[in-house]
């Protein structure tokens, strides 16, 4: 079942484009991975593109051919292909790389569960994730989005705006998606919290997102003005986590975050 989202124009869709197929093919993908189930059929990408089924018909077939959908019966999911397209992506990424290697090192981070992630707008895309042992599972994968308001490394770079630009994204009286009762609700609330978090240089998130743990997070020095907004996490479970153990946590993933910023030490 296609989700409930408002249909796109067909008349604003590629219309100011130089090549609106590639931006209708974009709109299909986006429009499987934001469906609750990742399958939707030729009649709802149809609905959701605002195009005649015919034209969409050509494009999924065109999609398909290049293995980046894939066709279910009469539904459509994403395709492998963009996996392949998403490790090349991530391999090439040097910050990823070193993450990896200093999280196997380092004395806590290396027993915990820790992520890099990317500010993309008002959400946060999850670039890489170390299982540490044990693992906290119940948090995001990589790929997935999460919005800023609802996890550490999301305030923890939205922080880093200046304070007109935080305001345009997050009026006050906002409302802020909730996932449990600890989820902050409003912009006002949100804004008071991130005045701490540049007060003490990192963001703590307890039980926000995910009932029974707690994250906390620091922002990556900005790597030249065009570099990438980067953040770092760890999660831990509520029941065993102390205050001695997240002041070690703050201080690796500083180190961290660190040597991401500045490479050359």
């Amino acid at each position: 079942m296609a989700d409930s989202r408002t249909p796109r124009s067909s008349d604003g869709l590629g219309s100011t484009s130089p090549a609106p197929a590639v931006t209708r093919a974009a709109a299909v993908m986006d429009a499987l991975a934001a469906s609750s189930t990742g399958r939707l059929t030729l009649s709802d990408l149809a609905r959701e593109l605002g195009i005649p089924k015919s034209s969409t018909s050509n494009l999924l077939l065109a999609l398909e051919e290049a293995r980046l959908i894939s066709r279910q019966g009469a539904e459509f999911t994403l395709g492998r292909k963009l996996v392949e397209l998403g490790a090349a992506y991530l391999s090439r990424l040097d910050e990823v790389q070193e993450f990896y290697r200093f999280c196997e090192q380092a004395p806590t981070l290396s027993g915990e569960t820790v992520r890099i992630a990317m500010l993309d707008g008002s959400n946060v895309i999850y670039l890489a994730r170390y299982e540490g042992h044990p693992a906290v599972r119940l948090t995001s994968n990589i790929g997935d989005k999460m919005p800023v308001s609802l996890c550490a490394v999301g305030k923890a770079l939205i922080a880093r705006l200046n304070d007109y630009d935080i305001d345009a994204m997050f009026p006050d009286d906002a409302e802020l998606p909730v996932l449990t009762p600890k989820s902050l609700r409003t912009g006002a609330e949100l804004k008071g919290q991130l005045r701490t978090i540049r007060e003490q240089g990192y963001a703590f998130e307890d039980e926000e997102s995910t009932t029974g743990v707690v994250c906390l997070a620091v922002a990556v020095p900005t790597r030249g003005a065009h570099g990438p907004s980067l953040g770092l996490s760890v999660t831990a479970l509520k029941a065993t986590y102390t205050e001695e153990q997240g002041s070690q946590m703050v201080k690796e993933l500083s180190e961290l975050a660190q040597s991401l910023g500045n490479p050359m030490g």
